[in-house]
């Protein structure tokens, strides 16, 4: 562990989140108010916003699905992964329109469905069609940006669209006629996946690393805490924040089960296998080396923190 620990004062991160989940987390836990740096957050929608941003300087960390660091690397773009959270639920849900039934993954033979690329939807719309013996050619995917995601399943644009929380649920809620796919046919699908990744630029700097080395601890007490207290959690996001019941958004938070804190070193095979998946598709140009994608110094800090 050669990461630096000393964050000189006035020292400065800008944080990306997602559905404010992030910043809400912070500073609901109280470890926002413990960071050493000045942490500001800006809030996107979707990997490939964020990527951009990386790309114009804007930011030195974000949240992410497991697909935006093999976009990244793809892009030529360095921004390692410096933490990663697993849980027992996957990563989304398929969601079906109004008036039609789909039961089974199988039967998503011929349906319309909504695809965005750079996303962690993408290989969970893959990995569905090759646990239901499909191809992308099987179906028809129709390229969308995850803020439309929504309002095409919701008016009948697609068939099937890949939501995640808390706009499952609100789609349930709020839409006549809507359904999903059943928890039995998702829990053929992988478990959430989920990662920090920084800058190199960032990273680079040694007051920079040392506050993102802070940051990844402060964010794994906060994930337990959250864990730890569902109620608080659930009414500073799920109610406060996001407008569900109580009753909502405690299945959600239950649903999750404790977080788990991986070593990284651990999960590159878990995300070379991703990287196979979306290069056997043809959305790849290359096959990646996952490896590349991480930054493995930062194994001794969740070591250290999750061992707390």
């Amino acid at each position: 562990d050669d990461l630096p620990r000393d964050v000189p004062a006035g020292t400065k991160l800008v944080v990306a989140d997602q559905n404010e989940a992030l910043q809400t987390l912070m500073r609901a836990s109280g470890e926002h108010d413990r960071l050493a740096a000045e942490v500001t957050y800006a809030n996107f929608l979707g990997g490939p916003a964020i990527l951009e941003a990386f790309r114009a300087g804007a930011l030195d960390l974000a949240s992410v699905g497991n697909t935006p660091p093999i976009q990244a690397q793809a892009a030529g773009e360095a921004i390692p992964i410096v933490a990663a959270v697993t849980s027992q639920v996957v990563d989304y849900s398929l969601a079906v329109r109004p008036g039609l039934s789909v039961k089974t993954l199988e039967e998503l033979k011929g349906k319309r469905i909504a695809y965005a690329e750079g996303t962690g939807r993408q290989p969970f719309v893959l990995h569905a069609l090759k646990a239901a013996g499909l191809t992308r050619k099987d179906v028809v995917l129709v390229p969308l940006r995850v803020s439309d995601f929504p309002d095409a399943i919701r008016t009948g644009q697609v068939d099937v669209a890949v939501l995640n929380e808390p706009h499952f649920s609100r789609y349930l809620a709020d839409t006549e006629g809507a359904s999903a796919l059943p928890d039995s046919e998702h829990d053929r699908l992988p478990r959430r996946l989920s990662y920090l990744y920084a800058s190199a630029k960032a990273l680079s700097d040694p007051g920079k690393a040392a506050a993102i080395r802070d940051f990844v601890t402060r964010w794994i007490k906060a994930r337990r805490w959250a864990a730890a207290n569902t109620d608080a959690w659930v009414k500073a996001y799920f109610v406060d924040r996001q407008r569900l019941s109580a009753e909502d958004g405690r299945a959600i938070a239950l649903s999750e089960g404790e977080p788990v804190f991986p070593l990284l070193s651990q999960l590159v095979p878990r995300q070379q296998e991703l990287v196979d998946i979306i290069y056997e598709a043809g959305d790849l140009p290359e096959r990646l080396d996952a490896s590349k994608q991480f930054d493995l110094r930062f194994d001794a800090v969740i070591s250290e923190a999750a061992g707390d």
